[in-house]
């Protein structure tokens, strides 16, 4: 590859980066190309990206980006996420269902260094959607006991008038 199309890589990578909360770096080695198509058809539903790309370029477009990097050896994926928790969700769903693959060697959450165990805890928080139903699921349930205890007030004002 010439340099002109290694510095637009870089710069593709770089403003992929810019918008994301976060980068997991994985080893793809052990996954066929059916697999491969699998996890990133799945990571694309969810509005995540992966790009393989030589270290010294994806490390390089992390540098730029203002994030501190990590040193990658081997073959590297790099999910780029604007959600860490969906990310986090599709590939540790995945990895469960293909042999712990592809492996994850680290990455970075909020220009902070994150490993695999954090990852998994990640994947157990519930996405954004999911908290905002929960946390209308429990207003609603907050306003309905009011008003039941509104209408029972109600049903016990009105009682004494009624025996009289």
């Amino acid at each position: 590859m010439k340099r002109p199309e290694k510095e637009q890589l870089v710069a593709e990578l770089k403003d992929k980066i810019k918008g994301s909360t976060a980068l997991y770096y994985t080893d793809f080695t052990g996954l066929n190309v059916k697999r491969m198509t699998d996890l990133r058809r799945r990571l694309r539903r969810a509005g995540v990206e992966y790009v393989v790309i030589k270290n010294s370029l994806a490390l390089k477009a992390v540098n730029e980006s203002g994030l501190a990097g990590i040193r990658l050896k081997g073959p590297t994926g790099v999910i780029v996420a604007k959600d860490a928790i969906a990310a986090a969700k599709v590939l540790t769903d995945f990895r469960k269902e293909n042999d712990q693959r592809p492996l994850v060697k680290g990455g970075l959450y909020e220009g902070a260094a994150v490993d695999e165990a954090l990852v998994k805890k990640l994947a157990s928080l519930p996405t954004r959607d999911e908290a905002l139903g929960q946390l209308v699921g429990a207003m609603n349930s907050v306003l309905a006991m009011f008003a039941l205890a509104l209408e029972a007030k109600k049903t016990q004002m009105d009682a004494p008038q009624q025996a009289a």
